[in-house]
Order: structure tokens, then C-alpha cells, then sequence
């Protein structure tokens, strides 16, 4: 179980976890023993492992209920270009950047949520949990690779993150480090969550790919016309 690993992985036992995210210990020892988790276990649990509800349910292999979801489900491309432009802005217009998309107006959903297209449908594995982590970004595999470039500095196709997904690709310790940059959670927490090991060197994430990284979280619940319009200031500011 995951979240089992994780909590070893933390050093946590669950008279910690019970103190921390005040859910009863029968709860957590049900959980940590393979029972399905509820929805508010998990959402008092994530403070405590440091990680977004949201991602907790994904590793949890929870589905998220509609609120959670990204917005808009055609703004991956959008998410990526505003990215690309946010990593090559000095410390204080990613700052004001980041400012404005956070005093956006929450819009309401204009789409229904699609059904996943059978190719991003990833079974399981650990390249499909990190695939589908990303796509808690509304990040696919093209608009993934667009913003794993200016992040990491490393180029790998589209269609290599597609088949990482679908367990056709065997992730690398460096492959890693890279989903853990861009995704914003620790190396050593996807380590343990994948069983891959980490990498010899594992270079910090820059202050530029931090900010951009929270960023592309704040715009999650946006609408494409509202991350299109920060794509274009992020554009003029440079």
C-alpha cells in the first residue's frame, strides 16, 4: 500500500499520524493495511505527508470527486506555453505572476468532464501513477514534455512519457528526479512510491522551476481563456 510506504518512508507510526491529522487510529490502521481510504481520511492526511490533496488521492487510487479536478481539460498546451515563458522571468515577475492567477475568479466548469482517451488510460504501475500525478496538472504527454524542457533542461518526446505510463518505458533514477521537479514532490517520496531508486546526484530544483512549478498548480482550477491570458503576460513581461 502506498500510503503505508509513505509513512515508513516519513518515519511515521500511526499514533503519529493519528496525532497529526487527528483521524481516529482504528481508521488509520485499517488504511495502512490495504482498507480503502474516504475521501475526508485522505484530506486530513495530506498536510501531514506534505502533498496536495489532490495527489494524495491519485496515489491513494482514490478518483477525485469533481471539485478537485483540473478545470479545463483542453488547457494542457496552454499550461505548458505559460511555463515556458514563467521559467525565463526574474525572481519578482514570476512573484507578481504568480500573485495575479491566485486573485483570478474562480469560474464555473463550462465543459463536462471527459472520459480519459483510451491512450492516457495508464494501468498499474509506477510510470502510470507519475503520469496520472501529471495529469492533476493538466499536463498530458505532449504539453508534459513542453514543460519538463524549460524545468529540467532535458528533452525526452511525447511518446516517451506515453509509454513510461503504460509501463512500456522502464523509468531512470534521472527520469525521476526530473517528474520530482516538475511535479513539486520530494525525489525520495516518488522513490518510495515507484521503487526506483534515486539518482547519484540529485541536482536541487531551481528557484525558477519552484515558483513555475506552483504556478502551473495555481492555475489548475483556471479556465483556458484565463491561463491563455496569463501565457500572453507572461510573454510580454519577458
Amino acid at each position: 500500500m502506498l500510503l503505508s510506504r509513505l509513512a515508513e518512508r516519513r518515519g511515521l507510526c500511526v499514533d503519529d499520524l493519528s496525532r497529526l491529522s487527528s483521524v481516529p487510529e482504528a481508521a488509520l490502521r485499517a488504511v495502512l493495511d490495504g482498507a480503502p481510504p474516504g475521501r475526508s481520511l485522505l484530506r486530513q492526511l495530506a498536510p501531514v505527508f506534505q502533498l496536495e490533496a489532490e495527489d494524495l488521492f491519485v496515489i491513494a487510487g482514490v478518483a477525485l470527486p469533481l471539485e478537485m479536478m483540473p478545470l479545463d481539460s483542453l488547457a494542457g498546451t496552454a499550461v505548458a506555453r505559460l511555463a515556458r515563458h514563467a521559467a525565463q522571468l526574474p525572481q519578482d515577475q514570476r512573484d507578481q505572476l504568480r500573485r495575479l492567477a491566485q486573485s483570478l475568479p474562480q469560474e464555473h466548469r463550462t465543459r463536462p468532464v471527459p472520459d480519459p482517451r483510451p491512450y492516457l488510460q495508464y494501468p498499474p504501475g509506477p510510470g502510470g501513477l507519475l503520469m496520472r500525478l501529471l495529469a492533476n496538472r493538466n499536463l498530458g504527454w505532449a504539453a508534459g514534455a513542453q514543460t519538463f524542457l524549460p524545468l529540467t533542461g532535458r528533452y525526452w518526446s511525447a511518446a516517451t512519457y506515453g509509454q513510461v505510463g503504460r509501463g512500456r518505458i522502464g523509468l531512470t533514477p534521472d527520469l525521476l528526479a526530473d517528474f520530482a521537479i516538475v511535479l513539486g514532490i520530494r525525489v525520495d517520496d516518488l522513490a518510495v512510491l515507484t521503487g526506483v531508486d534515486l539518482p547519484d546526484r540529485t541536482a536541487s530544483a531551481s528557484e525558477a522551476s519552484v515558483d513555475v512549478t506552483g504556478l502551473i498548480w495555481d492555475v489548475r482550477r483556471l479556465t483556458l481563456d484565463q491561463i491563455q491570458q496569463l501565457g500572453d503576460i507572461a510573454k510580454s513581461m519577458r
